[in-house]
């Protein structure tokens, strides 16, 4: 595929995930009161009792429950969007590596999800405990709207950063890194990792940061695995065509 193939590949795949993401959210709109209502649990484990969300402007919760239904058809139409990612660089996999769609886009959705579950329960309630006990001596008035930017900050950023082993996977299928690679380059990767995990992380302390960037660093070792299963495949298979070419221009010389 030439470059401009490629782009227009791209321009076709982007499309496909965008109407994607706007019938899930057209979905999600009915039930947006809801899935707030449950997003919002968390901080009220450390809001004092009888306190709530507040909000500034009248257009407020209109906005809040549009981003709601978006950030809820993004994780329900992950599986659409993982695919799309997997089609994009499909070509330049051999035929056999093609099978890997579905494994790959369960797996992959799997991560996503499991990223957002672990910043709903784990990351995100650690960072309002830090954050509210900081403004302690203060009255809290905390406003739908930036509760909800902060909380969909962490879920998607959690979320994208869980799919670093896919990630890397589909590198590997295509060529373009290797296991040596990926460990000789581990260092400089655990340095991305945590400005990651800083840009993410909505506290300035270390240990808040290490809960965004441990996992991650997990991830990755995760990732340079399957860039060493399927590097190790790619080449038993390539042994294999060699040999079966040297063995039938042998046997065609012969003749």
């Amino acid at each position: 595929m030439t470059l401009l193939d490629h782009l227009e590949e791209l321009r076709k795949r982007v499309i496909y995930s965008l109407i994607a993401v706007a019938v899930t959210f057209l979905g999600a709109w009915t039930f947006a009161r809801q899935i707030f209502d449950f997003l919002s649990r968390p901080i009220y484990h450390f809001l004092p009792a009888g306190k709530k969300l507040a909000f500034l402007g009248i257009t407020d919760p209109f906005i809040l429950y549009v981003k709601v239904a978006a950030l809820a058809g993004v994780f329900i139409a992950s599986p659409f969007l993982i695919y799309q990612a997997y089609a994009f660089v499909a070509p330049g996999l051999y035929k056999r590596e093609r099978r890997w769609a579905l494994p790959f886009v369960i797996v992959g959705t799997l991560f996503f999800v499991a990223g957002g579950a672990f910043a709903y329960t784990v990351a995100f309630p650690f960072a309002v405990e830090f954050l509210l006990g900081v403004g302690q001596p203060f009255d809290p008035v905390i406003t739908v709207g930036k509760y909800f930017g902060f909380l969909m900050t962490v879920m998607l950023g959690l979320g994208l950063m869980f799919e670093l082993p896919m990630f890397l996977f589909l590198l590997a299928a295509a060529g373009v890194v290797t296991p040596r690679f990926l460990m000789r380059n581990f260092r400089w990767a655990v340095l991305l990792i945590f400005i990651a995990a800083a840009v993410i992380t909505p506290t300035p302390d270390v240990f808040n940061m290490s809960i965004f960037a441990v996992p991650t660093v997990g991830l990755y070792l995760l990732g340079v695995l399957g860039a060493w299963i399927v590097t190790r495949a790619r080449k038993k298979r390539r042994a294999a065509e060699e040999a079966e070419a040297a063995e039938a221009e042998t046997s065609g010389s012969s003749t």
